[in-house]
């Protein structure tokens, strides 16, 4: 007995020894003509009967023994490729993607014959090149070729684009408004709720198949975008059994190992990414705050339910963590393997620390009474200190898919889990009315947590002729500002004292918001391969349907200090801790102390719902031999309801604050200039809008702490809508060589910009300002180096874009600045649009070997000056200066079949800073914000199972 199971084990090893001996050579088969998948297709090794045929999605796997190969693709109608020399090394995968181009009589046999590409970027590229829409790509290879661990920082490679904070895209220099980013073709909510675009530090490269930058709108996309849709496609499965690690250390010198880092005693659970309750807010909602002289007893004692710790302490920082899981795999349900059940999961956990020493913010403004040829800026008010932040965040994706050679079901769940916690010591002084110095002490903490569901479908005939895709996409999301806690003092320096004086420092504040959003997003799309003018022609139409709906709710308290002698300050000595000591708190004998008051504003509390229904409908065609063409229309009802109160106690029960319904056309040509069809020009128009957020259009007015400045919404804002105008010539030579040129045009009616409110410096709101035009250049050149001896691995990327965006005024606006205008200083007809970018530079050199496994790059990227705050009369403009970041990563694959990688990266080896500041006509410029990123380095080590 124990014999016979000794042979069987030994039986099953050997089987999985042999198994493990074999390659796979696998990939994509796309349709030349309409720039798709191409199911069905038939792939064989040549010279034996083993091959199979590629499954809904295009795709093909071959298990076969270790040698070299030539590999036949064919399909009914189309050419025949014979793939020659591809060389299948035990337990490796050769990736193999193939187009194949109909012929023009279906009669006709057509053989083309070369060898297999060594760089499957060319499938993004391909992918780029046949679209008749303007898009770019970044291929997963090409993203590891970078050394980048997730999309934000690979992204960054793509013409035109830029990634603002470390995590979020824009596209062509215009801000988040104007760029939108989907997750499978579905719009997802990101961690900040009042953005277009998904956090991109949250996705592991290795779950990927592929980024698309949209940048020229079709009938099927959403249409709230105008810079361009950021698609994040992610693998259905792996094509074999994938398990990996990863892990990596950073350090900062400006930031890490500080002894005098900023931080608070938090909950045991921060560093999970989420509070255990110790931050919620005792105070039940409906419980009114009595003041001290009418119930002493109860006001202390709801006093002594909100926790005591104020103070920022100081401890030293730790470096930069994060570790990774990555598993994946597919089953054959059949014997043919026509039929496959496969799943994809990451769970990715990132611990950063970021500290800013002698952080900086200013507030200044032109006195209007005085003398006009006094061109310097007068101070309102400065704020410099030391900022800590510690942020958390935890990332899970979890799919599994089930294909056919009709049929895809794909189920994925993405949850993503942060907690940031921050501390803050800051001295601010006021020159204008109330000229002191104040010291405040600043807690924050915000959890964030989205959970993202994705149900999908699609299916096509047996002649492919039909496909039908649907989706349905729950989001639930939850952000929660917990005890943010103000403590201010003010210091007197002729004795050296602290006191509160809640005429000019303000009482000590604590607020909670709660934001709770859901999103369900829902589409269906149809596709009918056709004839038009006797040529292939394929039709698509759908609609989509989305309903959000936001619950934001505020809870703000103060603690003003009762007492007899009017002295404010009590023996606190400028330690925030002891404002709510016990010793502290309001005793009704003594009839002193600290005691809590609600101050919530009716205002800030809202309810809004929005739903967008649309149908679309979009034709793609051959208007010639060369000429192709997709022209189609999209229609989308608008409808935004709120429920709240305004300032004056005007109450909104569901009103309905925006309803709109519109036509969106769209039209994309290009036309091929050779034969080879590597020589193209296209040519776009279509019109798209850029929507306010829920917080935009509200009577909201959210406090931030540290900058100490409001946001106010604007219930009477209205959507922007926008034509864009595009042209293209694009070059594609050997490989992936490319050269492209590239001009395009926007014009905006009500472009919505975030302004200053006039005389309330620290004030800020959206408004619908003049309109705009924007016209901008991009040039793209990709090169390999191999035209000089020895050079074969190099390659050259360098794009950049030069855009001159012009803003006309609103009469207020234009009335302000006349107003306002200096001894010589004259108005220009029009200014610069607020968010939008002069010039976007990238430039990278990257070297990669496969034969030895050193892969390398350094690359340079600037985003020009910006428009960030419109000025408003006596508040002149805030601009963003550039920010040179040089980067440089180095990377070696070791180990059997290459399964281990080390990568070492350096960022900001210019040393920039982050800087904006106040631009006036003739005066010095001054800081509005300033920050130290430093210089860091990484080091990351992964392990493929």
């Amino acid at each position: 007995m124990k014999l016979k199971l000794l042979l069987i084990l030994l039986i099953t090893f050997s089987a999985q020894i042999i198994s493990a001996q074999e390659g796979i050579i696998s990939g994509t088969v796309n349709d030349g003509e309409f720039n798709d998948v191409l199911p069905f297709a038939n792939i064989l090794i040549k010279g034996t009967t083993k091959g199979t045929t590629s499954d809904f999605d295009g795709k093909y796997v071959l298990d076969v023994e270790p040698g070299t190969y030539t590999v036949t693709f064919s399909y009914l109608g189309y050419e025949t490729k014979e793939i020659s020399e591809v060389i299948v090394e035990p337990g490796a995968e050769q990736i193999i993607d193939i187009t194949l181009n109909p012929l023009a009589n279906a009669l006709d046999e057509v053989v083309v014959t070369t060898t297999v590409s060594k760089n499957t970027e060319a499938s993004v590229l391909n992918l780029q090149k046949n679209s008749v829409a303007l898009l770019d790509g970044l291929s997963i290879q090409s993203i590891k070729k970078s050394g980048a661990s997730d999309i934000a920082s690979a992204i960054k490679s793509v013409p035109g684009v830029s990634v603002q904070g470390g995590k979020f895209v824009y596209v062509r220099g215009l801000g988040d408004r104007y760029t939108k980013s989907i997750l499978n073709g579905v719009d997802v909510p990101g961690l900040d709720p009042d953005r277009n675009t998904l956090q991109l530090d949250i996705f592991p490269t290795n779950i990927l198949d592929n980024i698309i930058v949209i940048k020229s709108a079709t009938a099927d996309q959403p249409a709230d975008f105008t810079g361009g849709v950021v698609d994040i496609v992610t693998k259905d499965f792996p094509t074999r059994a994938e398990y990996s690690i990863s892990t990596g250390l950073g350090y900062n010198s400006s930031m890490h190992f500080k002894d005098n880092y900023l931080n608070y005693d938090g909950s045991p659970t921060d560093a999970l990414g989420f509070d255990n309750g110790q931050r919620d807010l005792a105070i039940p909602q409906n419980i009114e705050t009595p003041l001290p002289v009418v119930d002493g007893n109860r006001s202390a004692a709801l006093t002594r339910l909100l926790e005591p710790n104020l103070k920022a302490l100081e401890n030293q920082s730790g470096a930069d963590f994060n570790i990774g899981f990555t598993a994946g795999n597919q089953y054959d349900l059949n014997e043919d393997g026509t039929k496959k059940i496969g799943y994809l999961a990451s769970l990715t956990y990132k611990n950063s620390t970021d500290f800013y020493e002698d952080a900086v913010s200013g507030q200044v403004f032109r006195k209007q009474d005085q003398d006009k040829s006094v061109l310097e800026l007068t101070d309102d008010r400065t704020q410099s200190g030391n900022i800590g932040v510690n942020n958390v965040l935890i990332s899970g994706l979890a799919g599994i898919s089930l294909k056919s050679l009709q049929s895809k079901y794909k189920l994925n769940v993405l949850h993503i889990q942060n907690g940031e916690s921050g501390a803050s010591y800051i001295r601010q002084d006021n020159f204008n009315v109330n000229s002191n110095t104040i010291f405040k002490d600043v807690l924050t903490y915000t959890q964030r947590s989205i959970t993202n569901i994705l149900l999908n479908g699609e299916h096509t005939n047996e002649d492919a002729s039909w496909k039908v895709s649907w989706k349905v996409s729950p989001t639930f999301s939850k952000i929660y500002d917990k005890d943010l806690r103000t403590t201010p003092f003010r210091f007197e320096p002729e004795t050296g004292n602290f006191t509160i004086s809640p005429s000019e420092s303000g009482d000590p504040s604590r607020i909670w918001r709660d934001l709770e959003e859901y999103n369900v997003a829902s589409k269906l799309d149809l596709t009918r391969k056709h004839q038009l003018f006797g040529r292939d022609a394929k039709l698509k139409f759908g609609g989509a349907f989305t309903i959000k709906e936001r619950d934001f709710v505020v809870n703000q308290f103060s603690t003003p200090i009762q007492s007899q002698a009017g002295n404010y300050s009590l023996n606190f000595e400028g330690n925030a801790d002891l404002v709510l000591a016990p010793e502290n708190i309001y005793d009704p004998e003594t009839r002193e102390g600290t005691y809590v008051r609600r101050d919530s504003n009716i205002s800030d509390s809202f309810n809004s719902q929005i739903t967008v229904g649309a149908g679309y409908v979009g034709d793609e065609f051959k208007l010639s031999d060369r000429f192709n063409a997709i022209v189609g229309v999209r229609f989308e009802k608008f409808d935004l309801r709120y429920s709240g109160e305004n300032q004056d106690g005007e109450v909104f029960d569901n009103q309905t604050i925006l309803d709109k319904a519109d036509f969106f056309p769209s039209a994309n040509f290009i036309y091929e200039l050779n034969e080879e069809a590597n020589k193209k020009i296209r040519a776009s128009f279509s019109s798209t809008t850029a929507r306010p957020s829920f917080k935009e259009a509200s009577n909201a007015q959210i406090f931030d702490p540290v900058s100490s400045t409001f946001f106010i919404g604007n219930i009477d804002i209205q959507p922007t809508y926008i034509n864009n105008y595009d042209i293209r010539f694009e070059a594609y030579g050997e490989g992936t060589n490319f050269f492209a040129i590239s001009g395009f045009a926007k014009t905006f009616d009500d472009p919505i910009e975030l302004t200053f409110i006039r005389e309330a410096r620290g004030q800020f709101i959206p408004l619908n300002l003049g309109d705009a035009k924007v016209f901008g250049a991009e040039l793209e050149y990709r090169r390999n180096m191999g035209f000089i001896p020895g050079w074969e691995n190099f390659n050259f990327n360098a794009n950049i874009s030069v855009i001159e965006s012009q803003q006309t005024y609103s009469e207020d606006e234009e009335a302000a600045r006349i107003d306002n205008l200096r001894t010589g200083e004259t108005l220009d007809d029009t200014r610069q649009l607020q968010g939008q970018s002069p010039l976007l530079l990238n430039v990278g050199f990257d070297y990669s070997n496969n034969d030895n496994g050193w892969q390398g790059g350094i690359v340079y990227n600037v985003q020009g000056k910006t428009l960030e705050i419109v000025g408003n009369g006596d508040i002149p403009d805030v601009y963003t200066l550039p920010f040179h970041n040089l980067k440089m990563n180095l990377s070696k694959e070791f180990g059997k079949e290459n399964s281990s990688k080390i990568t070492l990266k350096f960022e900001n080896i210019i040393n920039d800073d982050i800087e904006s500041v106040y631009q006036s006509f003739g005066a010095q410029d001054q800081i509005y914000s300033s920050r130290y990123p430093g210089q860091a380095i990484s080091l990351g080590y992964s392990y493929q199972f």
